[in-house]
């Protein structure tokens, strides 16, 4: 099977300072993993959030409905149960509760048995002039690469 789908979060990099990161398997319906091997997926805007009962769910993670699909056709915008070990789930929650950190999705891909994973972090959410410091590392280095390549 081929590993050729993945989908980023390019924007979380720069909006949070990433501390942790977990694999995490998703519980999805027929349709809802057809349209992710189709690549018609997005993890821009999405989070996850805790219900109740503990549960990890992400949240405004859009699937495309899929083409082919009949009444059976899932929700797009749905939210999407995780699937992660009790000790992880009590850990990542405790943080959130106690140090208002959040969680997000970084990246989306098929692993080699054909199942769906989502790269979760726990981040913190990055300050204005943080991110100022950000672009300025990254146009440093652009230019530091272009004298480099010069010689």
């Amino acid at each position: 099977m081929q590993n050729t789908i993945n989908i980023k979060n390019k924007k979380a990099k720069f909006q949070y300072e990433i501390l942790d990161k977990y694999t995490a398997g998703i519980v999805l319906s027929g349709t809802e993993i057809k349209s992710i091997r189709a690549s018609k997926a997005s993890i821009a805007e999405s989070f996850c959030e805790f219900n109740e009962d503990g549960e990890l769910f992400v949240v405004n993670m859009t699937v495309e409905e899929y083409l082919y699909g009949t009444y059976y056709n899932h929700k797009p915008k749905a939210e999407r149960k995780l699937l992660l070990n009790k000790r992880e789930l009590k850990k990542l929650e405790k943080e959130v509760r106690n140090t208002g950190l959040t969680i997000i999705p970084l990246r989306l891909f098929i692993n080699d048995k054909g199942y769906a994973k989502l790269v979760i972090a726990l981040a913190r959410g990055k300050k204005l002039f943080d991110k100022r410091e950000t672009i300025k590392d990254r146009d440093n280095k652009k230019r530091l690469d272009r004298i480099k390549k010069s010689f």
